[in-house]
């Protein structure tokens, strides 16, 4: 008998329950294509903008539709607050002699590719407009009839102590990061970003084509202001280095030589490149919190303005 009523009651609830079922329609937000301006200027060099689309997440996912992404036709402007000066496009067949790392890095392109694609950024030939400690620059540009504009301070730059390699302990002999003595300047924000290349020559060449940040290439001094302290870096190019094992590749191989490029950031650009690369290293977590990604760039477009002081160190690979 209380088996029959459990039954009853079973088949009684799943009716109830199937009876209360309903389709719900979500009008999810028409997708809005965006500018996005990926733009540096770094002490001695010149200003340098990409200029993009955003793509729609459902859209087909291609090397052409990449390509097709960059824009071309803007009419872009540096100010140094004194001296103003729109910039030339220029394609990557026809790149300004000394620009093309910096081209490479922004296009996520190899130096020996660039010449490969037709790709367009703006830049400029004219020296007074080249970054230069403590100044801050304005850019601006003006695109299908509207008006973006942004601001980033070349920082006073913070060089570094000494560099030196170790060997790690409990790995295999000739395996090491790169590290660094920092002294951090009291009572004051600091925010740094680290890349690196390899100069090792390899059939006449260097190892590396460009500077590649590490995987977690920023901080501040939030928990270090005012101190000296040591800290290492892993070796982000190894990956794809098919000479090395699986267990070689997140450090740098004794004899190795090194270019570390160590540079400064103001505070906007530093909260910018931390959220990017604590998104780029979460994707495909599904356990990662998703990340709003703030620009510097006013009138609704995306991306980045960024002023870099470097310093850089060689460090050869040697305990």
């Amino acid at each position: 008998m209380e088996f029959r009523i459990l039954i009853a009651f079973t088949v009684f609830l799943l009716l109830g329950v199937n009876s209360c079922v309903k389709d719900v329609k979500i009008d999810l937000p028409q997708y809005e294509q965006k500018l996005v301006i990926d733009g540096r200027i770094e002490t001695g060099q010149p200003p340098l903008v990409i200029l993009s689309k955003t793509q729609d997440l459902y859209s087909e996912t291609s090397l052409e539709a990449f390509l097709n992404g960059f824009q071309s036709g803007a009419i872009v402007t540096v100010s140094d607050g004194t001296t103003t000066v729109q910039l030339d496009e220029i394609c990557t067949d026809n790149l300004p002699p000394g620009t093309e790392e910096i081209a490479a890095e922004l296009f996520g392109v190899p130096v020996s590719e660039l010449a490969n694609y037709d790709l367009c950024a703006y830049t400029t030939f004219n020296t007074a407009i080249f970054g230069q400690v403590g100044k801050t620059y304005t850019l601006t540009v003006q695109f299908e009839g509207k008006t973006y504009t942004s601001e980033t301070k070349i920082e006073q730059p913070v060089p570094l102590n000494k560099v030196f390699w170790k060997q790690e302990p409990n790995e295999a002999p000739g395996n090491g990061f790169s590290w660094a003595e920092l002294s951090d300047p009291a009572n004051q924000f600091d925010a740094y970003f680290w890349s690196v290349r390899r100069i090792n020559l390899v059939n006449g060449e260097s190892k590396d084509a460009n500077f590649t940040p590490t995987f977690s290439p920023t901080f501040d001094d939030q928990f270090i202001n005012g101190t000296t302290f040591e800290f290492a870096f892993e070796n982000p190019m190894a990956w794809g280095d098919t000479s090395l094992t699986s267990e070689q590749k997140p450090f740098y191989q004794l004899n190795d030589t090194v270019v570390i490029k160590f540079s400064k950031l103001d505070p906007d650009v530093y909260e910018f490149l931390e959220k990017k690369y604590y998104q780029m290293q979460n994707q495909g977590n599904p356990f990662a919190s998703p990340v709003a990604i703030k620009t510097n760039i006013k009138g609704g477009a995306l991306g980045v303005w960024a002023g870099y002081s470097p310093s850089f160190d060689t460090l050869i690979c040697v305990p």
